[in-house]
């Protein structure tokens, strides 16, 4: 199985979306989580499958949850951008991606 990783803002994100859906129903939060690490094990089983979206960065969707992994891979790793709510800004994933800038 590759590994893989989050940029921090991504951490952030899945932590946010983890509380709000908690803040909403008792275990909901948790719920949310454990569909995550599924599409985060799908990626990683498949990560050439899912859509793309700029040059090497691709989407997974989670399939109960509207949010989508934004991911890329260095090497055999699997990066992953950032937790996005699909019926927000399209493109605010691209906020995550380091800079070269010091």
């Amino acid at each position: 199985m590759k590994p893989y990783r989050f940029l921090t803002p991504a951490l952030v994100e899945a932590e946010m979306a983890s509380r709000f859906y908690e803040s909403n129903r008792p275990d909901l939060g948790r719920e949310f989580l454990d569909e995550l690490e599924a599409t985060i094990q799908r990626i990683v089983a498949n990560p050439k499958a899912w859509q793309v979206l700029d040059q090497d960065v691709r989407r997974c969707r989670l399939r109960r949850f509207p949010y989508g992994i934004i991911y890329t891979l260095d090497g055999e790793m699997v990066i992953i951008i950032s937790i996005m709510h699909l019926h927000r800004q399209p493109s605010a994933w691209r906020k995550n991606l380091p800079t070269d800038e010091p």
